[in-house]
C-alpha cells in the first residue's frame, strides 16, 4: 500500500523557518522523482520544488528560489523540504508527490499558516 505522510506544517511568523517532513512507503522510492506542491485558499496548486531519484539534482519555483531548500534520505524514504524567510504568500498546503514515468502518488498535505 503506497503511502506519503506529510508533516512537519504550523503556525509560524513572518520571517520564521519550518521544516517539512515527506514519509514514503509501499513503493521504490529512491527510484522515485519528489516534489513539493502547494496549494493557497482560492488558487491553484502551483509546484515548489523538486529533486531527482539520487538527490543530485534539484528544481526550485522563482517564488521560493533562495529561501527554500529540497532534500531527501532514501535510506530513510523521506523528503525534506526547508522553508526559511517565510512570508504570508507562503500560506498553503503543502503536498508531496512521488513521480516516476506515468507513475504518481500524493500525499494529503500539510497546511502551512504564515501569520503575525
Amino acid at each position: 500500500q503506497v503511502q506519503l505522510v506529510e508533516s512537519g506544517g504550523g503556525l509560524v511568523q513572518p520571517g520564521g523557518s519550518l521544516r517539512l517532513s515527506c514519509a514514503a512507503s509501499g513503493f521504490m522510492f529512491s527510484t522515485y522523482v519528489m516534489s513539493w506542491y502547494r496549494q493557497a485558499p482560492g488558487k491553484e496548486r502551483e509546484l515548489v520544488a523538486t529533486i531527482s531519484s539520487t538527490g543530485g539534482g534539484t528544481n526550485y519555483a522563482d517564488s521560493v528560489k533562495g529561501r527554500f531548500t529540497i532534500s531527501r534520505n532514501n535510506g530513510q524514504n523521506t523528503v525534506y523540504l526547508q522553508m526559511n524567510s517565510l512570508n504570508f504568500e507562503d500560506t498553503a498546503v503543502y503536498y508531496c508527490k512521488a513521480q516516476r514515468y506515468s507513475m504518481g502518488y500524493w500525499g494529503k498535505g500539510t497546511l502551512v499558516t504564515v501569520s503575525s
